[in-house]
């Protein structure tokens, strides 16, 4: 009976650091706008700030649930009012979730795009770039990912052990004369 319980707080910390992030970063969207005159207000940007972060706190929700569908729905709506980075990226994961490999690509490149050092898109990229069966790209996205890393990320472990089975069965395709993708079947 301990463990559920223990699982639970382990999910609530985690939501809470979601949220968190979010609250960062709305506050550097917000600051990175405000020389651009993109506020009519501050009623209607603190309204508009509140939307958007409902929106995504409904979506992050949703896609620990693995309820994608809906996910996608909420990020859907939080980046027809913002270019968050960070709904970007959990747009690509929603995609990913519904099997939607090349949509979930795109989704991680434009969170890229935007924000270079946007981390985890470079790690849901890698995953979307394996699916696809290019796993030469996916561990240049993967090396990306624990490169802007800090030191004790609990996925860069992870990561690494992604690397280097795609790096063994590469190792191992070209020993046996077919050097396919590298493609590590899970």
């Amino acid at each position: 009976m301990a463990r559920p319980r223990t699982l639970r707080w382990a999910t609530l910390a985690v939501a809470i650091s979601l949220i968190a992030a979010l609250g960062a970063g709305l506050r550097w969207h917000e600051l990175g706008n405000a020389d651009k005159g993109a506020s009519d207000g501050a009623a209607a940007g603190s309204g508009h700030a509140e939307a958007v972060a409902r929106r995504f706190r409904q979506g992050v929700v949703m896609l620990h649930a693995r309820e994608y569908q809906h996910a996608a729905l909420a990020f859907e709506r939080v980046l027809t009012l913002t270019r968050l980075p960070e709904a970007q990226v959990n747009m690509g994961y929603a995609m990913l979730g519904l099997g939607r490999v090349d949509e979930a690509r795109d989704y991680f490149n434009a969170a890229i795009d935007q924000r270079p050092s946007q981390r985890n898109a470079y790690y849901g990229l890698a995953e979307a770039l394996e699916a696809l069966g290019d796993t030469a790209a996916a561990r240049g996205a993967m090396r990306t990912f624990v490169h802007l890393s800090p030191a004790g990320d609990p996925f860069v472990r992870k990561a690494r052990a992604a690397l280097w089975e795609w790096q063994a069965a590469s190792a191992d395709a070209a020993v046996s004369g077919n050097p396919g993708n590298g493609r590590v079947a899970r």
